[in-house]
């Protein structure tokens, strides 16, 4: 064998680990998801259609958003989607967590159901139940407020969907929060039960409240901004591809969660833009506007630049409902920031269901 030939060889060689070592070498970005859930999954279409090509994602799902947020404020990963109603608490334990944007607010999933023979008048002494800290504890409350009672003239019963079921049906429950399949299954058996509230009305829609975030450790913005603003384009880059190819994006979804596809399409539908139901996906510019940091307003009658506010309202809630005593300054769990970034590098995305 000549010496060209084997130096030829070497070259190649050399040049196949210089590539090798260079594929290698891609950072790691570390993504939680709090629960199982459609709507966290466009990070994961990203990162299966290779639309974030200089990092590597590592996705893993807590199904304990409480555990999730506690390995987001240890460092132990950087980027976590999960409901926004913790944000008052991330200000108030002074840990190192930021909201960097609102990603779709809650279109009709979560429901307030009333017992047969109930009406709201009757419920003062009662026991209604809801799931402690999240976001059917202040749909409850909020209905409850509308209803002219106050939280601490009710019973309150630590209980989530499914786990209000049987005493629902039993009858040892008056109201009940509740999402689905469990709403169809209480319906079904008892004759007189209703939904009296759902987060598409009008007027919890404009609350805000009712929110999937993205959130950061504030030491990841601050070490590699480059990555964070990486990962946060390719969330709304995955979402502009669930869009444009919806079909096949829940099919890719429903196999990632080991949902039914079906299913998938009644959360995040099958129109590429919502299902009223389930969840509508805030395009980058409606979620940019609810920062601030673009111009017009956001839909369902929120105003721009209203996170904040958003936030101060679920503190005063927590407060009401006794989970919280003091007021934060919302300001200190936003960072809008990396949106106002993508916004001045021309970054653009609106559209509307196909």
């Amino acid at each position: 064998m000549t010496n060209k030939v084997l130096s030829f060889i070497g070259a190649a060689a050399m040049a196949a680990s210089l590539l090798t070592s260079s594929a290698q070498a891609k950072d790691t970005i570390n993504v939680g998801i709090c629960v199982s859930w459609p709507g966290y999954a466009m990070l994961e279409v990203a990162r299966q259609k290779d639309l974030i090509p200089d990092y590597d994602l590592n996705l893993t799902i807590f199904e304990d958003p409480l555990g999730g947020h506690a390995a987001l404020a240890a460092g132990q990963i950087d980027v976590y989607g999960c409901t926004a109603d913790y944000i008052p608490l991330t200000v108030d334990r002074g840990t190192d967590v930021v909201n960097v944007a609102f990603m779709n607010p809650s279109y009709g999933v979560d429901h307030i159901i009333l017992a047969p023979d109930v009406e709201a008048a009757d419920l003062e002494g009662k026991k209604v139940s809801a799931p402690q800290a999240y976001i059917g504890h202040l749909l409850m409350g909020l209905w409850l407020d509308s209803q002219g009672i106050t939280p601490d003239k009710v019973e309150w019963v630590n209980l989530n969907a499914d786990e209000a079921v049987g005493p629902m049906l039993s009858g040892d429950l008056s109201a009940a929060y509740m999402y689905e399949p469990w709403i169809t299954k209480v319906l079904e058996a008892m004759d007189g039960a209703r939904s009296v509230v759902n987060t598409s009305d009008p007027a919890m829609l404009k609350t805000g409240i009712f929110m999937d975030s993205l959130f950061m450790n504030t030491k990841f913005i601050a070490n590699d901004r480059k990555a964070a603003l990486a990962v946060l384009k390719a969330r709304w880059d995955g979402l502009g591809y669930w869009h444009d190819h919806t079909e096949e994006t829940n099919a890719l979804i429903a196999e990632y969660l080991k949902w039914p596809a079906e299913d998938v399409g009644f959360v995040i539908g099958t129109n590429g833009k919502s299902f009223e139901g389930g969840i509508y996906m805030f395009d980058f510019d409606e979620a940019a506007r609810m920062c601030g940091v673009l111009d017009g307003d956001p839909p369902f009658g929120l105003a721009n630049d209203s996170m904040a506010d958003v936030v101060s309202l679920t503190n005063k809630w927590w407060i009401k409902l006794g989970l919280m005593t003091n007021m934060v300054e919302a300001a200190k769990g936003i960072d809008c920031s990396l949106m106002g970034d993508l916004v001045e590098s021309g970054y653009r995305q609106s559209f509307t269901a196909n």
